[in-house]
């Protein structure tokens, strides 16, 4: 349920997040060019004159989600932090290209690069932050990584960045369509959302093992986590208060996006309600009004319940996957407590 008591944020985070850092640091180098001045403010460290200024960044979720990967199974996770940079650079091309296709005007609680550069130079810095991705996996041979895994995960992040363009697709297309299935929003964010989940406990998985075994469990995890988080995001953009989400309220509904309890009160409602959900996901703007008039739609309807079924769902088969990897039970409460993080969760529940 949403409302509940803010999760703090599990030690294992704290663990890893200096080396990580000091790793992205070290892949985008030390030049000063206008293009890495934007991609080093979209990451927090600089102003926009490009003068060192500390601010809140992400909070490293999915690089976190391979690094415990990576000593769950085994192996040592310093070897694999190239390859963790690499997926919050993956992440973060996809988010300052977002910004532009959605008209996001901040990002972290700062304009989004596009908004103090313009779009033309925010696509160039999302274009430059996916090719630091590449160039960071590069830096695995230096850790000892056979050149058969580098290939591996290089093919990987490729076919993950793929699918993540590809979801990203789907959903700016379905923002013009009400005839949406919930069959056509699983496959979307399971290519925009829970692809680069996968994708993170896979490269952990696989450079800290050659058990196919942990690792086929282990990357089935991420990916009905990512689903199950991206359901927890549909729910926090349409109930949850600006200042959990850091997003102005209905913002999804504003944008007319075709998340889970949108779709189910679209294949639900009847008669008067349904022409009224019609009526107003076909203006070209939605006021005041319209969102308390599909609010209440969704309320009457049980859209929130149902929405908080699937995701429990999706959660509980990550948690099931969790507990058949064959890890240590202490690699297992990490990553459950990780995981009971992301969905609000209280930790000691995971199990």
């Amino acid at each position: 349920m949403l409302h509940k008591k803010k999760v703090p944020l599990p030690n294992s985070f704290y663990r890893y997040r200096g080396e990580l850092e000091a790793e992205l640091r070290s892949v985008l180098g030390e030049s000063t060019s206008p293009l890495h001045v934007m991609m080093r403010y979209h990451l927090g460290w600089v102003d926009e004159q490009g003068r060192d200024q500390e601010t809140p960044g992400g909070k490293l979720l999915r690089p976190t989600l391979c690094l415990l990967a990576c000593e769950a199974v085994g192996g040592d996770w310093h070897s694999a932090l190239p390859a963790a940079a690499a997926i919050e650079l993956t992440h973060n091309f996809s988010l300052i290209h977002d910004d532009i296709q959605d008209r996001g005007w901040e990002r972290r609680h700062r304009p989004a690069v596009w908004r103090v550069w313009g779009e033309a130079q925010g696509i160039n810095a999302g274009d430059a932050m996916y090719a630091m991705a590449q160039l960071a996996l590069l830096r695995l041979e230096e850790r000892g990584i056979p050149q058969e895994k580098v290939i591996l995960v290089s093919h990987e992040i490729n076919q993950t960045t793929l699918q993540l363009c590809e979801g990203q697709c789907l959903d700016i297309d379905y923002e013009s369509y009400l005839d949406i299935s919930i069959d056509n929003y699983l496959e979307m964010i399971s290519k925009k959302t829970a692809s680069l989940f996968e994708c993170s406990l896979y490269f952990g998985a696989l450079l800290g093992t050659d058990n196919q075994i942990q690792i086929s469990h282990l990357r089935s995890f991420g990916r009905n986590l990512g689903m199950a988080f991206q359901m927890q995001d549909d729910l926090l953009g349409i109930w949850e208060k600006e200042e959990v989400t850091g997003k102005s309220p209905y913002t999804d509904i504003r944008d007319r996006k075709k998340t889970l309890p949108i779709i189910y009160a679209l294949q639900k409602a009847e008669g008067e309600e349904r022409e009224r959900l019609l009526r107003v996901y076909g203006k070209a703007r939605i006021s005041a009004k319209d969102i308390a008039q599909v609010l209440h739609i969704l309320d009457s309807l049980g859209a929130r319940g149902y929405a908080e079924q699937i995701r429990e769902q999706y959660y509980l088969q990550a948690l099931q996957e969790l507990k058949v990897a064959g890890v240590p039970l202490s690699a297992q409460q990490e990553l459950g407590e990780v995981a009971a993080f992301l969905l609000g969760e209280e930790s000691d529940c995971y199990m």
